[in-house]
């Protein structure tokens, strides 16, 4: 991996911008010794670990601006951080730069249930938001697995997914409206509750941007009523590729399930090993699909997954017939990444998408990289919306392993995109794809999307070092000169 340039003068004035940040926040709210550190070194990809130069725990959106004031004057970087569950190294700190933890926004602000809304904090939980509103029949449709710790902050970072966002929609799909604090302390709202926001999607640029262009200091997110009802089913496949082909032929039948997951055998023994949720034992692939709607939507689908899933060859197929049945089935799902860390000392979780129909063939080929690396693969993933989690078993203290197990998920992440596929789904690029970017953009897309940075960030000051494989100063980019009809001059705008 490579790494940022240490800028020393940070380092050699860490005393000074210690005094300054405790101005801000106050002693209790800072942490600078090592040992308080140390949970902050790294966010889920734990390969990579670094102590930041200090954490700021600011609650509220004063001290964030006052603190982005003085490190754009200052020239210090600044890494904001939810709860540093993401899997691609987006809140990886840096030796040189202040670890922003937005942990303390953890409020929900507003529930309006006439617009069909909540406001939250960063801080939130994803869960917490359907917590807060389950008890009136709404929910927060995006679901990722780590939705009990991460934070709707860190959701919108990474434009997180999860198992309803099929039929759903992702972050990106469920939020209305965010409050943003700039590099230059200026509070800007982004969206609204009323549904009548116009001019440039701005709010659809910085979902998904990776804490690179602001902090943001609230999201005002989409709750949906819950459907009627709700069924799971359970189908067993004698082959990952008839599984495969199962999703695909659903799909192209024109239903849309709320949920479409896909396990494979080893994720399968790991976690029924783990929770026993009654998943097949004897089956090389298995898919939770969940149909919603009235009774009469639901008999409808139910019979048609049947036919399908038959046709294919399924080995089994198990309709919950009851509530508790149906989270049982589920509770096998949501524990599958703890479940297969059993297998082996570490994992390496990947984040790759690729259109439906290749399904059958990318697995395939990822059987066949498993033996060709010696390193075996569990396959977890959303299969209705082609985004694969294949879980990489290696051992970090085996010299040699956690090597191989990169350039494996390196090569499973260059075959999605040569099947036209993405390098993430849900995960974000962080460090994690950020030297495979070229893989799927050219030169000069790359400096398209490094201008929309420097735009919001001229001086590279916001989670540096992150999603560009080289990362230009802005200057470098170039620049021109836009006159207005009467002839005034905008010397500083970015040339597209």
């Amino acid at each position: 991996m490579k790494t940022m340039p240490l800028d020393q003068t940070i380092i050699d004035r860490r005393a000074a911008i210690i005094a300054a940040m405790r101005a801000i926040v106050g002693e209790e709210r800072l942490i600078t010794s090592d040992t308080a550190m140390r949970p902050y070194e790294s966010d889920a990809l734990t390969a990579y670990r670094q102590l930041p130069l200090m954490v700021v725990l600011p609650d509220s959106v004063e001290e964030v601006a006052k603190i982005l004031v003085y490190a754009q004057k200052e020239n210090v970087k600044v890494v904001p951080r939810g709860a540093g569950t993401s899997l691609s190294g987006g809140a990886l700190p840096l030796a040189d730069g202040i670890l922003m933890s937005m942990a303390r926004f953890n409020e929900i602000q507003k529930i309006d249930y006439d617009n069909l809304c909540v406001t939250a904090g960063p801080g939130v939980t994803n869960l917490s938001i359907t917590e807060a509103v389950q008890d009136r029949g709404f929910y927060y449709a995006p679901d990722p697995s780590s939705r009990i710790a991460c934070t709707i902050g860190g959701n919108v970072a990474e434009n997180s997914g999860g198992m309803h966002c099929l039929k759903y929609g992702l972050t990106t799909n469920n939020i209305l409206g965010l409050e943003m604090v700039l590099l230059t302390g200026d509070v800007i709202t982004l969206g609204s509750d009323d549904f009548t926001e116009g001019g440039l999607d701005l709010m659809g640029l910085v979902t998904g941007s990776e804490g690179m262009l602001g902090v943001v200091t609230s999201v005002t997110v989409r709750i949906l009523p819950a459907p009627p009802e709700a069924i799971t089913m359970l189908v067993g496949f004698p082959s990952v590729e008839a599984a495969g082909e199962t999703v695909a032929g659903i799909m192209r039948r024109g239903l849309i399930p709320g949920a479409m997951e896909m396990m494979d055998r080893l994720a399968v023994k790991a976690t029924e090993a783990f929770v026993a949720s009654g998943y097949p034992l004897d089956a090389e692939a298995v898919l939770i699909i969940e149909l919603d709607g009235t009774r009469e939507e639901i008999k409808s689908a139910t019979a048609l997954v049947k036919k399908v899933a038959s046709g294919f060859g399924a080995s089994s197929i198990v309709v919950s017939t009851s509530e508790e049945e149906r989270l049982a089935m589920w509770q096998g799902r949501m524990s599958a990444f703890p479940a297969v860390g059993r297998l082996a000392p570490d994992y390496y979780c990947m984040d790759g998408t690729i259109p439906r129909g290749k399904l059958p063939e990318v697995l395939t080929a990822m059987s066949q990289m498993s033996r060709d690396f010696g390193l075996e693969v569990a396959n977890v993933f959303h299969a209705g919306d082609g985004n694969l989690h294949p879980l990489i078993l290696y051992d970090a203290n085996e010299p040699g392993q956690l090597e191989r197990a990169e350039t494996f998920g390196e090569e499973i992440l260059k075959l999605c995109v040569r099947v036209g596929g993405v390098l993430t789904g849900e995960h974000g690029v962080g460090i994690e794809k950020r030297d495979l970017m070229s893989e799927m953009f050219t030169e000069t897309d790359l400096n398209v999307q490094q201008r929309v940075k420097c735009a919001f960030d001229p001086d590279g000051l916001l989670n540096p070092g992150k999603v560009f494989p080289t990362l230009h100063r802005c200057a470098e980019l170039g620049r021109v000169h836009i006159h207005s009809a009467d002839g005034a001059r905008f010397p500083n705008l970015p040339r597209y």
